[in-house]
């Protein structure tokens, strides 16, 4: 099923980020019928560096194919900027596309951009991101490919002047949008309210964040159609190898640390190792 398949359907749509094969695997085995492959943490797992506008294209493209090729459900892609101007947007949509995107999110900061949720953040011209938006539409193949546009408004240019900006990018043609770092239950229920009948909203849910951390149901209650929890998996991974490390330090071996982690048959249970052995036994001739 496709992702504009999934946001037709009754329910919100829930996408816990994702930023390797693994991770991937792990949220489609969990039951999760679209995934959000985040830039920041691909920028964390890859460079061990921040959300910082850091990480490019091909870097993003490449990490997209490798779990395109692993993993069935529809893949949200965080485009950042498109990685430069309108021709940028194009190619970044073309690429990704062909990497197995299922839709790509697109943001009005300026280049390096930085977490939504970080201060000082600037953006870049109203129209000049409607003419984003529309070389995104242009560029894209596929009719079922979703462009998702997204304010960062709300911290640099007030609430109002946000929901002015997501009125353009309505009207540029976006198929979602993504008001990013509302900072009360009002502001998310007061731009669901102006948005929710005309097009699909989407939520970001930060832990620690500026947003309030809400769980689906009441997302889904105020207006949202489509939830991710970008972060969430990186800062699990980060707590849980802390530990780890931390005890495999300690006392020189992993037994302590046994009831938390998978053993040899099953990871390699988990990926698939003895089903890949046959395969490439089938092919052996006399």
């Amino acid at each position: 099923m496709t992702f504009r398949d999934l946001l037709q359907r009754p329910g919100i749509v829930v996408a816990p980020g994702i930023y390797d094969a693994l991770t991937g695997l792990l949220a489609e085995r969990a039951g999760f019928k679209a995934a959000y492959l985040t830039g920041a943490s691909i920028a964390y797992s890859r460079i061990g560096r921040p959300d910082i506008g850091l990480i490019g294209m091909d870097e993003v493209a490449s990490t997209l194919g490798n779990i395109a090729e692993r993993v069935g459900v529809p893949i949200v892609v965080d485009g950042d900027t498109g990685f430069g101007n309108a021709l940028n947007v194009q190619r970044t949509v073309r690429l990704f596309e062909r990497n197995g995107a299922a839709a790509i999110q697109l943001e009005d900061q300026t280049m390096p951009k930085r977490c939504g949720h970080l201060k000082d953040k600037t953006l870049i011209a109203g129209g000049e991101m409607v003419g984003k938006i529309k070389a995104a539409l242009d560029a894209r193949t596929r009719d079922d490919f979703v462009v998702i546009a997204r304010t960062d408004a709300i911290g640099v240019e007030g609430f109002d002047a946000a929901l002015e900006r997501a009125e353009r990018y309505l009207d540029a043609g976006a198929d979602m949008l993504f008001v990013e770092a509302p900072e009360s239950d009002a502001q998310m229920q007061g731009l669901c309210a102006r948005f929710k009948d005309r097009i699909p909203l989407m939520a970001n849910m930060v832990e620690g964040g500026k947003t309030p951390v809400l769980p689906a149901t009441e997302l889904e209650a105020i207006g949202y159609a489509f939830v991710i929890f970008p972060g969430g998996t990186a800062r699990a991974v980060a707590h849980h190898l802390t530990n780890y490390f931390g005890s495999l330090a300690k006392h020189g071996t992993t037994a302590p640390f046994a009831d938390g982690m998978l053993d040899f048959k099953g990871i390699t249970d988990l990926v698939e190792t003895p089903e890949m052995l046959a395969l490439g036994k089938s092919y052996e001739q006399d």
